[in-house]
């Protein structure tokens, strides 16, 4: 997956292949003083953390734990001020039971949602990997008060966690430490096929997560439109019972008429290529035709509107085909799980925006494949540019409905933040399906108005429209110009990911998107 000029790797950079650590999860019904091993994790709320008058815990797994180890803990977590905060940890080495350590892992007033329990799933993973531990129980000091189906969640959404937690890109560092991590026991959340069904379904999530991590952590000088056609049709190959892929060149897109996308790539050494991965379920009726369309833009420099000056995050924009990696990342998850009775299509238009003799000029007139002209007036808004001809493209594909995602707007992490991706629909329908896919993702999504009366600001004097419109409102105006290559018969959402697609803090990509896409294409098979 390696740029190659004149048959030399740019900057002669080739990623490590390094295996990923398999991690066994196994379900288990005994008691949480009884299990031998490494680590015992104890996910506790701050209620759970309440004593009675003579400082004894009331909680009755604390209590036997507090009790084996002769009042050792409940004296050890009042020097260490651990109250069951989000966020706090600890992790104690105390005599006297069959771990070798204790961990304590606060989940704040109350923990429900599948946001929370992953969060302890990567707790576990931190405390693992301080420690070195191979082996790991989980157990949650309440949780008699689960109904079945939230057991199973809540088990999928800590396996989720530790594998996610778990994983550090570090293909391209020259010396790296392997996680010694090799099996998690998830104790007091029952046992059975169900549930064994469901921790293969976490390891398919995460793994599709950790997939389009790695695609978007991934530079620019070894991720290029050409290597991430190569990991598409990587994916089709894997899994060539469901998948196929059709990887269009610049000439096959030209006859096309994607004079919008293609306009775009003019400036680029590196040719775009035009992803289509297609997913048909191994037997039986399709009910459902959906697509998945992801921005793929594997460097934006911003042509000759050159993004300049402090908070330009032109050092950032390898991760402008974050949309593409979370659509990518959900075909690899779905070819693992494949789902009855929905076919769907995953749709890229990659390239680079770059700057050359041949590149697009502000003032200059494309037109698009479904015939709309389109005045160029900033050459760095160009991914809804490449979305255009994409979604008209999935349209062609006689779909129902689209769900598109992009890195697309610095107006969207200011109106939402780095954590909440926007969406924009002008249907009820469609966003009440991905926002109930997002309650089980645990992902953040916040809808946002299409207001029609922006779409002024949108307008040319010499041709269709204009690609940007005033700085007031510009995720809005980005998203009613995508609006303008949609169906109408066809139902579409587009989701703004420019802020949730990387971890500032952390410095490495979130897989943001993957999770809910897979969640809402199998709220529509017949799964």
């Amino acid at each position: 997956m390696a740029h190659t000029v004149a048959g030399v790797t740019l900057g002669l950079t080739q990623p490590v292949n390094i295996e990923h650590p398999k991690i066994s999860f196994a379900a288990k019904e005994i008691d949480a003083v009884e299990w031998k091993g490494d680590i015992l994790a104890v996910g506790v709320t701050e209620k759970d953390m309440t004593k009675d008058e003579n400082s004894k815990f009331q909680n009755s797994v604390l209590k036997k734990l507090d009790g084996l180890l002769g009042g050792l803990l409940a004296e050890v977590l009042s020097e260490e001020d651990f109250t069951g905060k989000a966020g706090q940890t600890t992790v104690l080495r105390l005599p006297g039971l069959g771990s070798k350590r204790v961990g304590l892992i606060g989940l704040g007033l109350a923990a429900s949602s599948p946001a929370a329990f992953r969060g302890l799933g990567e707790a576990v993973a931190a405390a693992a990997k301080t420690a070195q531990a191979n082996s790991v129980a989980v157990v949650l000091a309440s949780s008699e008060g689960l109904s079945n189906e939230s057991k199973l969640s809540t088990a999928s959404s800590i396996a989720s966690g530790t594998v996610l937690g778990i994983h550090e890109d570090n293909r391209y560092k020259s010396e790296s430490k392997k996680p010694q991590l090799k099996s998690v026991d998830i104790l007091g959340l029952g046992t059975g096929p169900e549930l064994e069904k469901k921790l293969k379904y976490a390891r398919d999530i995460s793994s599709a997560i950790i997939f389009g991590r790695e695609l978007v952590n991934s530079p620019a000088n070894v991720l290029t439109p050409a290597a991430l056609a190569a990991e598409a049709s990587k994916i089709a190959s894997l899994y060539n019972d469901v998948l196929s892929a059709n990887i269009l060149t610049a000439e096959q897109c030209k006859e096309l008429k994607m004079g919008s996308y293609l306009g775009v790539a003019a400036a680029s050494a590196n040719p775009p290529y035009f992803i289509h991965l297609c997913y048909k379920p191994p037997s039986g009726p399709i009910k459902a035709k959906l697509a998945l369309v992801g921005k793929g833009l594997t460097f934006d420099s911003g042509g000759y509107n050159i993004k300049t000056g402090p908070g330009c995050s032109i050092e950032f924009m390898k991760t402008d085909m974050g949309g593409s990696a979370a659509v990518l990342g959900a075909a690899k998850a779905l070819g693992q799980i494949k789902p009855p009775g929905v076919e769907v299509h995953f749709i890229v238009a990659s390239c680079e925006n770059m700057i050359s003799g041949t590149g697009m000029r502000p003032g200059d007139i494309i037109t698009a494949s479904n015939g709309k002209t389109i005045e160029v007036n900033n050459t760095d808004a160009e991914g809804r540019l490449t979305l255009a001809d994409a979604l008209v493209y999935a349209c062609n594909q006689g779909v129902e409905k689209i769900v598109d995602l992009a890195t697309l707007t610095g107006a969207c992490i200011v109106a939402l933040g780095p954590s909440i991706a926007g969406v924009f629909t002008p249907s009820d329908d469609l966003a009440k399906e991905v926002f109930e896919a997002s309650e089980i993702s645990g992902e953040k999504f916040w809808r946002m108005p299409l207001e029609e009366s922006y779409w002024e600001s949108m307008k040319s004097g010499v041709a269709d429209m204009v690609n940007t419109g005033s700085r007031q409102g510009g995720a809005i105006t980005a998203a009613l110009f995508l609006k303008q290559f949609v169906d109408e018969k066809v139902q579409w959402l587009h989701i703004d990911l420019a802020g949730p697609v990387w971890n500032d803090k952390k410095r490495v990509a979130t897989g943001f998107g993957v999770s809910t896409l897979v969640e809402w294409v199998l709220k529509n098979s017949s799964k």
